[in-house]
């Protein structure tokens, strides 16, 4: 998982690269300069502070679910809401994040999201999350 220089972390999940944004700044640069249109975009809801998550698509390829829940589990893990037993994490595509006019760093609105209620999961060393 080396990511050094870089405004993310990366992880692998099953073969599926997924990002991990490092900070607000780090997080428009991830969701609107690397990321393509057609990834998936993750993040916790109700404005809680976190890390922006990306899973990269291998063409028309969608992730399995269980790399998408994967995912979301880091999504929660990287953020304010750590500590909490479940998290409700939103889902969508890239293409579906926008950032408002004048919004501070990091601040994203979202279109056309599906929900997920994760436990915050960390990185094994191997690279990979536990199954749950």
């Amino acid at each position: 998982m080396s990511s050094k220089g870089r405004p993310y972390r990366t992880v692998d999940l099953d073969g599926w690269e997924v990002l991990v944004g490092k900070g607000a700044v780090e997080n428009d640069v991830l969701t609107f300069q690397i990321a393509e249109k057609t990834d998936l975009w993750l993040h916790v809801a109700g404005g809680v502070p976190g890390s922006h998550v990306v899973i990269r698509q291998a063409g028309s390829v969608s992730a399995p679910r269980e790399v998408v829940e994967r995912a979301a589990q880091l999504a929660a893990w990287y953020s304010k809401s750590r500590a909490a037993r479940r998290v409700e994490v939103h889902v969508c595509r890239v293409s579906d994040v926008s950032k408002p006019r004048g919004a501070k760093p990091g601040l994203v609105q979202i279109r056309r999201f599906d929900r997920l209620f994760v436990t915050p999961t960390p990185i094994e060393p191997h690279g990979s999350t536990p199954a749950s």
